[in-house]
């Protein structure tokens, strides 16, 4: 599944070239997750103004209204003045002046929803439940040991719940949990706030770095030009059950935790 890293560089591949471009028209494929809340040739004529990112949300803002896409399990979006015809996982276009912009997703648990503004029920209902941003500087440190103290769940699943901060990815949390020297299965409410800080300084630095290396392509995610991430490719836990830790040699142990896989060092994350 996409998350913040791949999301915010899917972000940054068309957000400038698309911008100040007009919808010329508006083509809707098989069904998607969500409807999209308007008819498709009211958006004609609108322009677009920019591209934003909450969360694993792309909120693409015209002159009225606002565009919320979400890339469900397998999205990937493509943006050119000249795409080829739409194929069978192609289920939705935004064609503009400046390009059109293309929702490919096999699963089709992705979604285009067009809402008035973020005080609409639909943005609430989507956005309104999310924690803090890890890249932005309102990502504080108080806040965050806070939310982690009202949690007795593991840290790990409270990473992944994404109301106390958002778009740590089953990927990324293990990164950070190893990183921070915290296990995964400590529960949130435990972590001191040396710990924390230890824990919030990992989220912003393993962000950062997978947004750098593209994000990470385990089967589905590619750009918005196509290429696919290589984050995956350096990760120092996650995937290597079985091999050596890479700071103490270690045997990297995998286990289970609400159906996802989570990888970690039983010696250096106590």
């Amino acid at each position: 599944m996409p998350e913040l890293p791949e999301v915010e560089v899917t972000r940054r591949g068309f957000a400038d070239r698309i911008a100040g471009g007009r919808i010329e028209s508006v083509r809707i494929g098989k069904p998607l997750r969500w409807a999209l809340m308007v008819l498709p040739e009211a958006l004609v004529g609108r322009q677009v103004r920019q591209v934003r990112r909450r969360g694993k949300y792309l909120l693409i803002d015209l002159d009225r209204g606002i565009l919320l896409l979400h890339l469900g399990m397998s999205g990937s979006l493509r943006f050119d003045a000249a795409l080829p015809p739409p194929g069978p996982h192609d289920h939705f276009d935004l064609v503009t002046d400046r390009g059109t912009l293309r929702l490919n997703d096999p699963r089709r648990f992705g979604a285009v929803v067009y809402v008035e503004d973020e005080s609409a029920p639909w943005a609430i209902k989507l956005l309104g439940g999310l924690g803090m941003e890890p890249l932005d500087e309102g990502f504080d440190l108080d806040a965050f040991h806070a939310g982690l103290k009202k949690r007795k769940t593991a840290v790990k699943q409270v990473l992944l719940a994404g109301d106390v901060v958002v778009g740590v990815g089953n990927i990324y949390a293990s990164e950070a949990l190893f990183q921070a020297g915290i296990r995964p299965t400590l529960s949130a409410a435990r972590i001191s706030r040396p710990r924390a800080a230890r824990l919030h300084a990992a989220v912003r630095e393993i962000l950062a770095r997978a947004v750098e290396k593209g994000g990470s392509t385990l089967r589905d995610f590619s750009n918005i030009d196509g290429q696919n991430g290589y984050f995956q490719l350096e990760a120092t836990v996650y995937g290597r059950a079985g091999e050596p830790c890479r700071v103490c040699a270690t045997p990297i142990r995998l286990l289970r935790q609400g159906q996802r896989s989570t990888y970690y060092c039983p010696n250096c994350q106590k």
